[in-house]
């Protein structure tokens, strides 16, 4: 968790660090739904899970949730739409872990999922 915190905060230096819901959250913003309803969020969190260590990514690119789009670049990391786990650091490949933080810290809050 350490090394990856490192890794987030190396990467993407701009995005705030906060404590949210139990996780390390980078990056926070409001978002608003179109019925109204607001919420706060993070562009990126980080939890540890029992059995493996949870990488949430709160970016849409193209329509398609930023995460989904590292599948195959991150085999040894099990992907759903928002969320990336894996067991540990060394399980991934980190320079393609850094290629998305950046991407996910350059698109910022206007393009994270829920926002709209």
């Amino acid at each position: 968790m350490a090394a990856l915190d490192a890794l987030i905060r190396e990467t993407a230096p701009d995005l705030e660090c906060v404590t949210t819901r139990g996780m390390l959250g980078y990056g926070p913003f409001r978002y608003r739904y179109a019925s109204g309803r607001t919420g706060e969020a993070t562009v990126l969190a980080v939890a540890a899970q029992k059995r493996y260590i949870s990488l949430y990514v709160l970016c849409v690119s193209d329509g398609r949730y930023l995460a989904e789009r590292y599948v195959d670049r991150l085999p040894g990391a099990s992907i759903g739409r928002s969320c990336i786990r894996f067991t540990r650091l060394a399980d991934v490949d980190t320079a393609v872990l850094r290629d998305l933080v950046a991407e996910a810290a350059g698109r910022g809050p206007e393009d994270a999922a829920g926002s709209g």
